[in-house]
């Protein structure tokens, strides 16, 4: 279990808000003075999320779950179909139809979604059991030494401990998100206890299965240059197959997980959406007024809903140029969540250095509140570090992680932005609940 979701469990217990991280810093910022709001705790109707506030950009976490959703139907394609011709447009067509698949879910259908999820959690758990038990019943056995003791630099770095650290930015993709919940925040009942319970259990969960998962891999994964070069181009899709010796059973297995990861994507439509809307009701962006509206049938911000829709469909057409430049803004995306992780984090740890109050709260670490603090930080720090590094060497502009220039690129571009414009208008979330309330 990584550290950092207790500590989004913990801010999860603040005021409630789609605010999120960014509400959470702004109570805990060291130059601001902790504001004690009154809240409900409750559901809140189209009245409240209207005037309760909210700060975070719009993330990447979209755009990749669709990518990868796209391409993993592709790699199914040409396992069936060998004389198939994997074209990049193919899987940005499939990536613009993904999203408006989740975009009618959070729109149309908003109202079935809570019947929706119970349907994908009972497939999520059962589907670990129809992925696992054949690969122990049929798949041949690694031996504990060559499955967890053989390490392979394939990056082609000076050393493999190295090559591990850079390594670590791909299952770095399983332990984000975990905060997405939060950002729903002002449409769940009793939030402030629901929202942490939630949080933990859902890493305790998939904490657990995704242990049990990665080790049936290592055992079970048989020859690695094989699977690691099949034309598929996701070595599970081959392992499946390699062990099977059935399209059917391999189509049935990686069904499992295109469902599962599309239901991801309705999540980040949902999530996704309520960043852009609550940042804009802040006034935190251009045509925060147009971005901020709500249905007044829907009861959504469906303006908002459908610009996450727009950028990503947009984006995705980088990836008939250049995959190389549309994995860079999918390392962006985690090389910005990360860095949200870190500066809520240490402004918490900010205060509780100096002994300040922390802003009310129904669910807390207690007394290793601290010591939790600390080990996320230096947890997050060497894995922000590498994300900006390349997967490989040699390196050449085709291959370069290009998302140094892009983060630096954003900031810049929100440091000019708030300097000539947004201090003029932007208004902290706490600001808002204080004169409103």
């Amino acid at each position: 279990m990584d550290s950092k979701d207790d500590h989004h469990s913990n801010v999860a217990t603040y005021p409630v808000n789609d605010d999120g991280g960014h509400h959470a810093m702004d109570e805990l910022d060291p130059t601001g003075v902790v504001v004690k709001p009154k809240w409900r705790g409750t559901s809140l109707d189209k009245l409240d999320m209207e005037v309760l506030g909210r700060n975070q950009v719009l993330r990447a976490g979209l755009l990749s779950v669709g990518f990868i959703v796209g391409t993993i139907i592709q790699g199914l394609i040409i396992l069936n179909n060998p004389t198939y011709v994997f074209e990049r447009w193919h899987g940005t067509l499939l990536v613009w139809a993904i999203t408006a698949f989740c975009v009618i879910f959070n729109t149309v259908l908003a109202k079935r979604l809570p019947a929706v999820e119970g349907i994908v959690l009972t497939i999520h758990i059962m589907g670990l059991f129809a992925v696992i038990v054949p690969l122990w019943v049929l798949a041949p056995r690694a031996t504990a030494s060559e499955a967890l003791l053989t390490f392979t630099n394939g990056g082609g770095w000076p050393t493999t401990g190295l090559s591990a650290m850079i390594g670590l930015l791909t299952p770095m993709g399983s332990l984000l998100g975990f905060d997405c919940a939060v950002h729903m925040s002002e449409e769940v009942e009793d939030a402030s206890r629901t929202l942490p319970r939630s949080i933990m259990w859902s890493v305790y969960l998939n904490g657990s299965m995704g242990l049990i998962m990665a080790i049936t891999m290592c055992y079970c994964l048989g020859d690695l240059e094989e699977v690691v070069q099949t034309d598929t181009g996701y070595p599970f899709i081959q392992v499946f197959f390699n062990v099977t010796k059935s399209h059917a059973a391999t189509n049935i297995m990686t069904a499992i997980m295109i469902i599962t990861l599309t239901a991801c994507c309705i999540s980040e439509v949902a999530t996704s959406s309520r960043q852009l809307w609550s940042f804009a009701r802040d006034k935190g962006i251009p045509f925060s007024d147009w971005f901020a509206y709500v249905s007044p049938t829907m009861h959504i911000p469906l303006r908002a809903v459908l610009v996450s829709m727009s950028i990503t469909c947009t984006v995705s057409l980088i990836n008939i140029g250049s995959t190389a430049a549309l994995n860079a803004i999918v390392s962006l995306g985690v090389v910005s969540l990360i860095s949200s992780y870190y500066i809520t984090i240490a402004c918490l740890i900010w205060r509780r250095l100096k002994g300040e109050p922390l802003p009310q709260r129904r669910w807390s670490l207690g007394r290793y509140g601290l010591v939790v603090n600390i080990i996320s930080l230096l947890f997050l720090t060497p894995i922000w570090f590498f994300a900006f590094w390349p997967l490989s060497t040699p390196v050449e502009a085709s291959s370069m992680n290009w998302a140094v220039v892009m983060y630096c690129g954003v900031i810049a571009w929100s440091l000019v932005y708030y300097s000539i414009w947004g201090k003029h208008s932007y208004v902290g979330p706490v600001t808002v609940v204080k004169r409103d309330l």
